[in-house]
């Protein structure tokens, strides 16, 4: 699924998403990417786990200062675990994650109630900063009982970096033109380039490609746990990070503690990913038409349109101008898109948006070349290049996808007359998956099958969230079982809920975590206050989330 970035800055960045989007027992056990019987493959497969996890528990995590790559501040402290690539090969090549950590403070006499280990999303995501967040406000009294622990997924920054091609000739410098519409010539050319992609990945990788997976995720988490002498582990997970702590607790229901389960992937595996990526669509739509529709109530402000569908018009305005001369010699009509696309995943930077269209229609590019021109930082290109090429394996790898492009493109014909906004965009993203190189692919784990009950569950969702669209969390309290509750934010849809958005939603995780306490099988938060409009003669600038490259 299409993600987005997991937080507001650097730090913050830890907790979000998109899966983005789309952006995830006898079903486990299927073959894995190698082939074999599912029996060959599910009995190698749980030697070789506990075989790590006996080892890492043993050896334990040796942590001390971080590298200066990962700029972690101290108290942060770093280490390496290794992991099989392929678990069903326990003796074969082992690759290193790399994971970070800052002690729980005791402040206020708390006994320390163990680690708590995060993974915002993508995938593609690294939780590498997750522990900067135990000195944010909010944080403070589960900072108190808990180390917070992160990590850098399989193929992430330095945890075995998957790479599928130069992120140098990767880099985008603008401008991109994306026609609203696109013709059959445009198509054949994204198909051409989506099956390029794949032989990169397959050509960079080599044979380690089919190892990206949520399976093998899930079997590093539970050596992870094992590593930092957790006998159960306690976790956040933010999109993605919802399918792989679902994922997780369904292999290994006896070694859960405490799970929050932020913004749900339908964990359906009818729907994992390509029906997911379809759902994820509308939902863009339908968020789309929330930003609009607020633009419309503050025309007085912004002049856009007294109406959403006014608001739509001053935005093709601008679309039509920058694909004939783009703003700043660098921000064309895929630039534009991919701004915007920020807008249908948090609403704090909606006065922003809005400014610089109003701005643009004023005759002053300068607002939106600023919020939607690429990053000219190598560092940022390669950083990107890296999660597109983690998220397109492990989406491409985790289920079969449609083979054909005449279902790809029936389906997103069909889809963009209701949601054109990103509906196109969203199916070139994924299209590598049509031509993937990987001939034996997992089948999807069937969520909620494990044989022993689960402890108290806390999923939490925004109702109009567009990147996991709500559907998910419904499917997902119910397969995970009785003991889930289910936290809904009204009325509300910005992607990534927990961590100072909604203090009735932080105060329920905050119980959660530090009493293990949940607050019934489904309760509502009335929905946090929607931005207020900004005048273009204020110059403050708004709170920014920033978005993973191109994905739940």
């Amino acid at each position: 699924m299409r993600r987005g970035h997991a937080g507001r800055a650097a730090a913050t960045a830890a907790l979000s998403l998109l899966l983005c989007a789309p952006a995830h027992a006898a079903r486990a056990a299927s073959p894995g990417p190698l082939g074999g019987t599912a029996a060959e493959a599910a009995g190698a497969a749980l030697t070789a786990r506990r075989a790590a996890a006996a080892a890492a528990s043993g050896g334990g995590l040796d942590f001390g200062r971080c590298p200066g790559v990962e700029e972690l501040p101290a108290p942060v402290r770093c280490a390496t675990l290794p992991v099989p690539l392929d678990y069903a090969r326990p003796d074969g090549p082992r690759i290193s994650l790399t994971v970070s950590r800052v002690p729980a403070t005791g402040a206020r006499g708390a006994a320390r109630q163990g680690a708590l280990v995060q993974n915002p999303g993508g995938p593609g995501a690294s939780g590498m900063y997750f522990p900067l967040l135990a000195g944010l406000p909010g944080w403070e009294r589960i900072a108190a009982a808990y180390d917070f622990v992160g990590y850098a997924p399989r193929g992430v920054g330095r945890s075995a970096p998957l790479s599928c091609q130069d992120p140098a000739a990767a880099r985008t410098t603008g401008p991109t033109r994306e026609p609203a519409d696109p013709s059959p010539a445009y198509k054949r050319r994204r198909l051409a380039a989506a099956r390029a992609y794949a032989r990169g990945c397959a050509r960079r990788a080599g044979a380690a490609l089919p190892y990206y997976t949520t399976l093998n995720n899930a079997r590093d988490l539970d050596v992870l746990r094992a590593a930092l002498g957790e006998r159960k582990l306690s976790f956040v997970g933010a999109s993605y990070g919802t399918y792989l702590g679902a994922v997780y607790a369904t292999l290994h229901p006896g070694r859960v503690r405490r799970m929050v389960l932020d913004s749900a992937v339908d964990p359906d595996p009818r729907r994992i990913w390509y029906r997911n990526n379809l759902d994820q669509s509308t939902g863009f739509e339908r968020r789309w038409s929330d930003f609009r529709a607020w633009a419309a109530r503050h025309h007085a402000t912004y002049g856009l349109g007294a109406t959403p569908a006014a608001v739509q018009a001053s935005y093709e305005r601008v679309r039509d101008a920058v694909a004939r001369r783009p703003a700043g010699g660098v921000v064309g009509s895929g630039e534009l898109r991919a701004a915007y696309l920020q807008a249908v995943y948090y609403d704090d930077v909606w006065p922003d948006r809005a400014a610089a269209l109003t701005a643009f229609l004023r005759g002053d590019p300068a607002r939106l070349t600023a919020q939607a021109a690429p990053d000219p930082d190598p560092d940022a290109a390669a950083e990107a290049e890296n999660a597109t090429a983690v998220y397109t394996a492990v989406l491409c790898n985790d289920a079969s996808w449609p083979g054909d492009w005449e279902t790809w493109d029936r389906d997103h014909t069909e889809l963009a007359r209701g949601a054109p906004f990103e509906t196109w965009a969203n199916a070139f993203l994924n299209l590598p998956c049509a031509s993937w190189p990987v001939r034996d692919r997992q089948r999807p784990v069937a969520v909620g099958a494990q044989p022993e009950r689960l402890p108290g569950i806390l999923v939490v969702a925004a109702e109009r969230d567009g990147a996991t669209p709500y559907p998910g969390a419904l499917e997902l309290q119910r397969r995970l079982g009785a003991g889930a509750s289910l936290v809904t934010e009204t009325g509300a849809g910005s992607h990534g809920v927990v961590g100072g958005l909604n203090g009735c939603v932080d105060r329920h995780v905050e119980r959660y975590l530090l009493t293990g306490a949940t607050p019934g099988w489904r309760v509502t938060c009335a929905p946090h206050p929607e931005p207020a409009p900004v005048s273009l003669d204020d110059r403050a600038a708004s709170a920014h989330r920033a978005l993973l490259p191109p994905v739940v």
